[in-house]
């Protein structure tokens, strides 16, 4: 396994690769292309973090989990259920991530696995997906609760998930794991709120890429939510803190202020 990391640094932004010690492995070249360790070392402390991709699109999944479509009274769906949130909604690691002035309603969390696409990928058989995905990350999927379904003839998700700064994700890409052995945990203010299993997707990281490509072109960078499950919740304090933490990638931590 190997973690990828983006940063900031005396004002230029580079990736590189988290050594044993906790340190940045600088390189030179393209993180989805030929990348070359270049032999700087740098300290966490003296980078800004910054997402561990660009995406060109955010594809967010609903309806995911056996567990959560249970809980809802929901029916597990036939095929993938998907929105698109902006980039724009890209948020770094340890970003503040505020409410804005529009919107005054409830904002719930909802940690998730994040799926980052390494070549571009086009109609790709399930078999194949596994040569397309980069690796996997911390995602939280922010939403505005109160806004998707204010108007009874058409569910804004787009709108709801789409405001700026609300879908934070990293802090680093994680290579040549297996995301069906992985569990989500959720923690709101130093309580844990959502601890899940992936394995209990409906469709599994391989099904989404695959079905998902038939739709759309995936680039490199690109991003899939893979969905959340029971637990989620909404976030009442004045400034509330958010880590999405998945063993074997790492811990993503926010802050949410109203």
């Amino acid at each position: 396994m190997t973690a990828w990391i983006r940063f900031r640094h005396d004002g230029k932004t580079g990736f590189g690769t988290l050594s044993l010690q906790g340190g940045i492995s600088v390189h030179d070249g393209e993180m989805f292309g030929i990348a070359t360790p270049n032999g700087q070392m740098l300290a966490l402390r003296d980078v800004e973090l910054l997402p561990p991709a660009a995406p060109s699109k955010i594809i967010a999944l609903w309806n995911n989990f056996h567990a959560l479509a249970a809980k809802l009274s929901q029916p597990e769906p036939p095929e993938p259920l998907y929105l698109l949130k902006a980039p724009t909604t890209v948020a770094a690691p340890g970003a503040v991530v505020r409410r804005p002035a529009s919107y005054d309603g409830k904002t719930t969390y909802e940690g998730e696995l994040g799926i980052v696409i390494g070549k571009t990928c086009s109609a790709v058989s399930v078999g194949a997906a596994d040569d397309f995905i980069f690796g996997y990350t911390c995602v939280n999927d922010i939403t505005a609760n109160d806004i998707l379904n204010r108007d009874p003839t058409f569910a804004q998700w787009a709108r709801a998930k789409g405001i700026d700064g609300y879908g934070p994700f990293g802090p680093v890409i994680v290579t040549d794991l297996d995301p069906a052995r992985l569990v989500v945990r959720t923690i709101l203010n130093g309580v844990e709120r959502q601890n899940y299993p992936i394995s209990d997707m409906i469709f599994s990281a391989q099904q989404l890429v695959s079905m998902i490509s038939h739709d759309m072109m995936l680039l490199p960078g690109d991003l899939i939510c893979c969905g959340t499950s029971i637990g989620v919740g909404v976030m009442k304090e004045p400034v509330n803190t958010v880590t999405v933490a998945i063993d074997g990638i790492g811990e993503l931590t926010n802050e949410f202020r109203q």
